[in-house]
């Protein structure tokens, strides 16, 4: 080989890796997958699965390339988002895959919750501290509290709400110490805060995080969802009905290829999900004859932002079922109720 001929070749290569290797500050979005929630959710001498399917639906969420942008561009199944459209004030990465995780963890909890309310099935919920949703730039804790930190005292005082470390914290005064008791990847770890002025927080004097409830489920029986690497809430109301239906005896899909996305609820209401037009590709991609998507109230945006173009779920789902002409019924859900019914006068699948 010639001089000029590999010189052509490293220029090829370098071109190739460039396209296909280089993080753009954009991300892309496109259907996922389904999947058969017998084969992830196991509910302990739970009734044996039925011919019916429920499956809970992803999106593939990827950071962009050049050839990956320019094929999205030319794609109207994938959306091109920037980072500030997915990622949190100031979120690496790590933090977002940490608050996805972490998302998909409530969902779990909330299914258990709701399901073995639904079927008046025994169950404990347990406060096991708090957990660590952020942490403020240049605020008392950074460097010293990461996302996904579940902080279990404050000095001596066992947190077990919340509302706990706020109610702490105004007692105390700018410049004062704090110890913190937290657990990160599952060691113990203790450190010293010095309480400071929040920043853009109006001189409000903490911590510098955000944080949630950490809690945990018992129930009787046990249930056990491997849902792998799969983050974010949206699986929330299909892991309900899942668990509902081994929990019950019967076949609660009544033979339906059934697929759904929506947030659960402690109250058994379904949230809002993004990314529901590439669910319904993807649903309608495996075979699924039913589509719950979530009846979201908008009135609230438009409150806020009259000029907000915004559809329900529900609506986005329907114009996107007539769009890519499936016959698959899309079904609006207001709640884990609303589902539970429809399935009940659904009639057995041929």
């Amino acid at each position: 080989m010639n001089k000029k001929r590999f010189f052509a070749w490293l220029v090829v290569i370098a071109i190739l890796a460039f396209g296909f290797m280089y993080p753009l500050h954009y991300y892309i979005m496109k259907p996922g997958n389904a999947y058969e929630l017998s084969d992830y959710v196991k509910v302990e001498n739970g009734d044996e699965p039925g011919p019916g399917k429920l499956n809970m639906m992803t999106v593939s969420m990827a950071v962009a390339t050049p050839f990956t942008y320019v094929y999205a561009k030319l794609n109207d199944t994938q959306e091109i988002m920037t980072e500030k459209e997915v990622l949190g004030d100031n979120e690496s990465n790590k933090e977002y895959n940490e608050r996805q995780l972490h998302l998909m963890s409530d969902s779990q909890f909330n299914a258990k919750y709701v399901a073995f309310k639904e079927t008046g099935k025994d169950y404990k919920v347990n406060y096991d501290g708090i957990y660590v949703a952020s942490v403020v730039k240049k605020g008392a804790a950074d460097g010293i509290l990461e996302v996904g930190d579940e902080v279990m005292k404050i000095d001596h005082k066992k947190l077990v709400k919340s509302g706990e470390l706020s109610d702490y914290i105004a007692k105390k005064d700018k410049g004062d110490q704090v110890k913190l008791t937290f657990k990160r990847d599952g060691k113990i770890m203790k450190k010293n805060v010095t309480l400071k002025e929040i920043p853009d927080a109006d001189g409000r004097i903490g911590v510098g995080i955000s944080f949630t409830d950490s809690k945990s489920i018992t129930t009787n029986p046990k249930v056990k969802i491997d849902s792998e690497s799969i983050g974010g809430p949206s699986a929330g109301l299909m892991f309900t009905l899942e668990i509902i239906d081994q929990l019950t005896p019967g076949d609660l899909a009544k033979g339906h290829d059934i697929a759904g996305t929506g947030s659960m609820n402690e109250d058994g209401t379904v949230g809002r999900i993004g990314g529901i037009d590439k669910k319904v590709i993807a649903a309608d991609k495996a075979g699924a004859d039913i589509f719950f998507a979530p009846d979201d109230d908008i009135s609230v945006y438009k409150k806020v932002a009259p000029k907000l173009k915004i559809e329900s779920n529900y609506d986005e789902a329907k114009a996107e079922a007539e769009k890519i002409n499936t016959d698959m019924k899309i079904v609006p859900v207001k709640t884990a109720a609303d589902a539970l019914n429809y399935l009940k006068n659904l009639k057995e699948a041929n």
